[in-house]
């Protein structure tokens, strides 16, 4: 019997994690994770994002794939690796300077919301159909994935209703401190590799590239809710979240035109394969 892994053609997952617009989502998702101070400082203090950002979106990207449409064993075994990874890593309080643990359950758990909340919301926005039970559902279905990063499922919410409160009761710690203001201008202008970028080798700052991925991260930036905008420094008006909107919708149909073997990688094509062979049997 093929092993769909943790997910499966039903899932809410599975249809919402095929749409190529998620890495958007997934830009987004660093924008809001980077206002949580220790957070970013366990970022900051321990990774070379800033030497090798593509390296680390790729790396971080095959995660979530293998997670997703990996088999069982699979994502259970990537999730070992990221625990024993997380294990060793230790940072200072930006604030205190008290030492602490990156795994700790309060800062894997904002990593984890945010990065959902930012999925499935980007999806929303982008045009993808989806109920109020469906987004609750894909919500608990997430809370497999934070299993692997080592966190009690119980601890997750597992709601719309329960991410909205759970934003509620933190935004008293979130705030801009000198890491997250240099992951907000790194993130918005990250160096573009040289090979797809020509006229950086001519000395010419915005090329196409460039100007392409600006787009992309206002776009990203305009899909935070209005109080992380605020933080941010802008003013968290109605106007740019539906700016964004339409600009990511934009984004989306593009993308739609595309053949699908330039948006879909192995894991998500070997997923498929064993859907297909489950279903002929």
């Amino acid at each position: 019997m093929s092993d769909l892994g943790l997910f499966g053609p039903e899932t809410v997952t599975w249809r919402v994690h095929a749409e190529p617009i998620l890495f958007v989502g997934g830009l987004r998702s660093l924008y809001l994770q980077a206002l949580h101070p220790r957070a970013m400082a366990g970022v900051a203090q321990n990774s070379h994002y800033k030497d090798d950002p593509w390296g680390r979106l790729v790396r971080t990207s095959i995660y979530v794939a293998t997670a997703v449409y990996g088999t069982t064993a699979e994502a259970e075994a990537a999730g070992r690796r990221l625990r024993a990874i997380h294990s060793r890593m230790r940072a200072r309080d930006p604030f205190t300077g008290e030492e602490f643990r990156v795994d700790e359950p309060d800062l894997l758990r904002w990593v984890h919301v945010a990065e959902v909340e930012s999925f499935i919301t980007t999806a929303r926005q982008a045009g993808v159909p989806l109920t109020d039970a469906e987004v609750d559902t894909y919500y608990d279905e997430q809370r497999r994935v934070a299993a692997l990063a080592g966190l009690d499922p119980a601890f997750v919410p597992g709601s719309a209703a329960e991410v909205a409160d759970y934003y509620e009761s933190m935004r008293p710690e979130l705030r801009v401190t000198r890491d997250s203001a240099e992951a907000l201008v790194f993130l918005t202008a990250p160096p573009v590799p040289w090979k797809l970028n020509p006229a950086v080798r001519l000395g010419i700052e915005l090329g196409g590239p460039r100007l392409a991925y600006l787009g992309v991260a206002s776009t990203a930036l305009g899909l935070l809710p209005p109080w992380a905008r605020r933080l941010y420094g802008g003013l968290g008006l109605p106007v740019e979240g539906f700016t964004a909107g339409l600009s990511v919708r934009a984004l989306r149909a593009a993308l739609a035109a595309l053949p699908r073997r330039y948006v879909e990688g192995p894991i998500y094509q070997g997923a498929m394969a064993r859907a297909a062979a489950a279903a002929a049997n």
